[in-house]
């Protein structure tokens, strides 16, 4: 063995070393990423959640002006299930192209999708796949969506996204060279759109072969700056709030009016509570503001320090 690569357990006995391998052409690697998007996380989101794709099509044509014929063809593109659209370019790092060429062409089709790909012709594509692929568009889409959304307001969110030039970039390469990914992270710092790389190595041995993609360009700094990987926010009415409390506290102390009453506590004698949405707001009655001599309004600590003081002088008053 040569003391490097990814090792396989054959039992307690045996190891097989899984030798790293070039492919053979971009197309397999193409191919690999169509078949098996999992690998665009990478080696994790950064989110805690696994993501879910929905390659839309491959070589998808994208115009450089209105009722335009294509002028590119963008190798891979996906919507996630928050229907972000995410365009994907395939290299082999010994093509020459990797280090400058291909990163103005993603601009280019950053700069294009937000303007000329209406989401209607994103959805005739995609249909279009399902019909030559024998698939249900529909059941795919509610697939990657999810509960969260329905297939409408799944298409909705992503012309909404597509407006906002809310995107995904990414580069995939068997081996991201140091120039190229000191470019992703540089724009992933400074553009609202995400711009990551995935490298996708893979690892052979008696017929097996092991992708190991791991994720480039995501730095701590560019996600905290982007605010990414909102919490999807809850919303709330008091059954559903007092259900999801039982489940963490005894069920005798919610179960009961009289237990709720001291869960949900308020500032004035209206002690009911508004339920908005995704926040539980008590009803605040208005207090009455005290007005001082002048006429102004007083607060109620300094109400009650000038009248303390007024008592302790009619008190020294002598008789």
């Amino acid at each position: 063995m040569s003391g490097r690569g990814i090792y396989l357990l054959r039992g307690e006995e045996e190891l097989l070393e899984l030798r790293a391998e070039q492919y053979v052409s971009e197309e397999i690697l193409q191919a690999l990423v169509a078949r098996f998007p999992a690998v665009l996380a990478g080696d994790g989101t950064g989110a805690g959640t696994s993501q879910r794709w929905l390659l839309l099509g491959r070589e998808a044509a994208l115009p450089d002006a209105e009722d335009a014929g294509g002028r590119w063809s963008v190798d891979h593109l996906f919507l996630d299930q928050e229907a972000v659209p995410t365009l994907v370019e395939v290299k082999l790092a010994r093509d020459t192209r990797i280090r400058r060429e291909v990163v103005g062409q993603m601009l280019d089709y950053a700069a294009n999708a937000v303007v000329y790909w209406p989401v209607e012709r994103l959805r005739e594509l995609f249909v279009r796949e399902c019909e030559r692929a024998g698939e249900d568009p529909d059941a795919l889409v509610a697939e990657v969506a999810g509960a969260e959304l329905d297939v409408e307001a799944f298409w909705e969110r992503a012309h909404e996204n597509l407006r906002a030039g809310k995107l995904r970039l990414v580069f995939v390469c068997d081996r991201i060279p140091h120039e190229l990914r000191r470019v992703i992270e540089f724009l992933n710092g400074q553009m609202s759109a995400e711009v990551i790389g995935i490298e996708v190595r893979q690892y052979v041995a008696e017929g097996m072969r092991t992708l190991v993609p791991t994720l480039v360009g995501q730095t701590a700094e560019a996600e905290a700056r982007k605010g990414r990987s909102p919490r999807r926010t809850r919303e709330w009415d008091e059954q559903s709030f007092f259900a999801a409390l039982a489940e963490k506290r005894a069920a005798a102390e919610v179960a009961s009016p009289s237990a709720r009453s001291p869960l949900i506590k308020t500032h004035s004698s209206d002690s009911s509570a508004h339920w908005n949405g995704s926040n539980v707001q008590p009803r605040r009655a208005s207090p009455r503001p005290l007005v001082d001599g002048r006429g102004g309004k007083d607060s109620l600590a300094g109400g009650e320090e000038r009248r303390g003081e007024e008592r302790r002088g009619e008190a020294s008053k002598p008789d």
